[in-house]
C-alpha cells in the first residue's frame, strides 16, 4: 500500500467490530516497568487510580496478569491463572473494580506469540499443555520451534514453544481467553506483545471477535543506521512503512506503539531538531502518516527501565513530553516518567496533558511545523496551540498567543 492512508475506510469498521475508539482522544498510561513484579502491583497501583483519572488518561496498559515462568509475565503457561507476581486475583479485580469506578480503562497485556509447556514432547521439549486450561498438545506449537505444527508466520522467539496461530483450534481458544479477559475479568483494552511473531491478519480476527475498545500492538522493528559510526539516517520512511503496513492488515482495527518517532526524537533533542521535518514539511514518524493509528511514546518497560534496551536519553524527558503531548497521534505516558522523576516532572507532564485536553488536541490534529533546525523545533497544532523545544529561543510573533506551560527547553503558548 502507499505511505498515505485515509481514516474514513476503515473508521466505520473499526466502530463496528472494536479496536479503534473514534474520537481519537485517548492518553495512555503504561503503569509498570521491569520492576513493578516485585511489589504488591496490583494494591500499589489502585492507590493511583484516582491520580491518573484526575490527570487525564483514559487508559491503563498493565503488565502480563496470567501466571508466568518469568516474574515479568512474558512466558505464559497458564493464561487461565491470574494469580501473578504482580498480586492475586482478588486484588487485581479489586484495582479493575476502581478503575472502571473512575471512567479509566484497564488495558491487558496479551502475550499470545509463545507459550511455556508443562510436560515434553516427543522431543524432549515442554511443548504440551497438559493439566492446565488450554491443554494444546504439540500441534498448537510451530515446526520451526520444535513442534508439530506449521511453519511461523512471523519472526521466531528462540528458545520457547511458539503458538501456531494458522491452527483453527488454538484460534479458537485464544478467543475464548480473550472475550474472558473482557467479560468476566473486566479489562477494557489490549495491547499485543510481540506482534512480529505471527501475521497481522490473526490480531484483525482476535479484535473482530473479542471486541477490545481499544488496541495497540507492539511492531518492533529497528530503525535504520549507516555505518561506520552508526548515526541514525534522516530518512526513516522505510521503517514507519513497515509499521503502516502492519496496521494495514489489521484491517486498521489495531494501532501500533510509534517507534520510529521514537527513534528520531531520542536523536532529535541531543542537537538535531531538524530530524522532526520530514522532506514533505510533515512529523517523521508514523504520525506523520497514520496519526489516529499512531502510539506515540518516548520510552516502556523494555527501552528503559532497568532493561535500558534503547533509552531516551534522561535530561531531555521533558522534550520529549512538550512534543507527544501536543502533537497528532495517542500518546503514551511511562510509569516511571510520572511517579519516580520527583514530583515535578509529575506536575510538568499532567499539566500538557491537560493543556491538550482544554484546547482538544487530538490523534488527527494537523501540524504545521514553522522550525526544525538544529537547536530549535516549533510548530502550530491545529491553529490553536503553539510549541517549541530544543536550545534556541523562540516565541510566538501574534499577540493573541499566552505563554500556557514552560520548563526544560520547551515552551507551549495557546489563545
Amino acid at each position: 500500500m502507499g505511505q498515505m492512508v485515509s481514516d474514513d475506510k476503515f473508521e466505520e469498521q473499526a466502530a463496528r467490530n472494536g479496536g479503534i475508539i473514534k474520537n481519537g482522544r485517548e492518553i495512555l498510561f503504561q503503569a509498570f516497568n521491569w520492576e513493578s513484579n516485585k511489589h504488591n502491583w496490583w494494591s500499589m497501583l489502585e492507590e493511583k487510580v484516582t491520580d491518573l483519572a484526575e490527570s487525564g488518561f483514559t487508559s491503563a496498559w498493565l503488565p502480563p496478569p496470567t501466571q508466568s515462568l518469568s516474574r515479568e509475565g512474558y512466558l505464559p503457561q497458564n493464561l487461565y491463572c491470574l494469580d501473578s507476581c504482580y498480586g492475586s486475583l482478588s486484588e487485581l479485580k479489586s484495582l479493575l473494580h476502581k478503575m472502571n469506578e473512575h471512567n479509566l480503562r484497564a488495558m491487558a497485556d496479551v502475550v499470545i506469540n509463545h507459550r511455556i509447556g508443562t510436560t515434553q514432547g516427543s522431543n524432549g521439549m515442554y511443548n504440551r499443555y497438559d493439566g492446565i486450561p488450554i491443554s494444546w498438545d504439540e500441534h498448537a506449537v510451530t515446526s520451526c520451534s520444535g513442534g508439530k505444527g506449521n511453519k511461523s508466520t512471523g519472526d521466531n522467539f528462540d528458545g520457547v514453544p511458539n503458538i501456531d496461530h494458522t491452527q483453527t483450534f488454538v484460534r479458537k481458544d485464544i478467543i475464548e481467553w480473550l472475550i474472558w479477559l473482557r467479560r468476566s475479568v473486566g479489562f477494557q483494552d489490549f495491547r499485543f506483545d510481540f506482534t512480529k511473531g505471527y501475521a497481522a491478519k490473526f490480531v484483525k480476527e482476535y479484535i473482530e471477535e473479542s471486541k477490545p475498545l481499544f488496541a495497540v500492538g507492539e511492531y518492533w522493528d529497528s530503525c535504520e543506521y549507516s555505518p561506520p559510526d552508526y548515526r541514525l539516517n534522516y530518512n526513516q520512511d522505510n521503517h514507519r512503512q513497515r509499521i503502516i503496513n502492519w496496521i494495514d492488515s489489521t484491517g486498521g482495527l489495531c494501532a501500533a506503539f510509534d517507534f520510529t518517532t521514537k527513534g528520531i526524537l531520542q536523536e532529535a533533542v541531543k542537537g538535531e531538531l531538524w530530524r522532526l521535518r520530514d522532506p514533505e514539511g510533515k512529523p517523521p514518524g508514523v504520525m506523520g502518516w497514520w496519526p489516529s493509528r499512531s502510539v506515540t511514546f518516548i520510552e516502556n518497560h523494555d527501552t528503559g527501565s532497568t532493561q535500558g534496551h534503547w533509552p531516551f536519553p534522561s535530561d531531555h524527558i521533558m522534550e520529549g513530553h512538550a512534543y507527544i503531548l501536543t502533537h497528532p497521534g495517542i500518546p503514551a505516558v511511562f510509569y516511571d516518567h510520572f511517579y519516580d522523576q520527583g514530583l515535578s516532572l509529575h506536575e510538568e507532564i499532567a499539566k500538557l496533558m491537560q493543556i491538550r485536553k482544554c484546547q482538544d488536541i487530538h490523534s488527527r490534529s494537523s501540524v504545521k511545523i514553522l522550525e526544525a533546525k538544529s537547536d530549535l523545533y516549533s510548530a502550530i497544532i491545529d491553529e490553536k496551540l503553539c510549541m517549541k523545544i530544543g536550545d534556541g529561543s523562540w516565541c510566538p510573533s501574534e499577540p493573541e498567543w499566552r505563554l500556557a506551560a514552560s520548563g526544560d527547553r520547551y515552551a507551549v503558548w495557546h489563545k
